[in-house]
């Protein structure tokens, strides 16, 4: 997500605002602290402009080591 949003010229604070979420989950998210569900990633890919197929491509499961 962070990509995107630099991609995007957005500082996190602005993300959040588009997103309507607090700045603070932004940067957990974007450094892993976080897991968000659904509609948390549809209003970030919406706050971002783009597809959400594009923020989840590539990533994989966690494995259960």
């Amino acid at each position: 997500m962070r990509e995107f949003r630099n991609d995007a010229g957005l500082s996190q604070e602005q993300l959040a605002e588009l997103a309507g979420v607090h700045w603070t989950f932004v940067s957990q998210v974007e450094r892993g602290l976080r897991n968000i569900n659904l509609h948390n990633l549809l209003k970030f890919a919406d706050g971002l402009g783009v597809n959400p197929a594009k923020l989840v491509d590539g990533l994989r499961p966690p494995s259960d080591d």
